[in-house]
């Protein structure tokens, strides 16, 4: 659990917030939906949603479009800026692991590889 804090830890921009963060993600990995969709994934109530939506548009992250076949509905995507700002967390993340990946000694990375392989064969049944 510490090991998971430390690296969200490594932030580029904190003024989006780690669940202004997560909703992106999500838009990265799912693709363009609605509010309410998103706010599935992210298993929040849609008002939540919308106001996470509403800052991450005002700080550029996200537009909103009509919905092409219901006009009640808008979607939500990602902006160049959003890709880029995700790229950019992605790197900072994976500089500080590196970091501290090369200050173990041999014999620590390959236990750290050999737990892996565990814990793979765990999640997969």
């Amino acid at each position: 659990m510490r090991f998971s804090r430390r690296l969200r830890n490594q932030r580029v921009d904190t003024s989006v917030t780690l669940t202004h963060l997560a909703a992106l993600s999500t838009l990265k990995r799912h693709g363009p939906m609605s509010p309410g969709e998103l706010a599935a994934h992210e298993r929040v109530q849609p008002p939540s949603m919308t106001r996470v939506v509403v800052a991450l548009e005002g700080k550029g992250l996200v537009t909103r479009t009509p919905h092409p076949t219901d006009g009640r509905q808008v979607v939500i995507d990602l902006t160049p800026a959003a890709e880029e700002l995700l790229g950019e967390e992605v790197r900072a993340r994976e500089a500080w692991l590196t970091g501290q990946l090369q200050e173990l000694t041999a014999e620590e990375r390959e236990v750290l590889r050999e737990a892996a392989a565990i814990m793979d064969k765990l999640a997969s049944g």
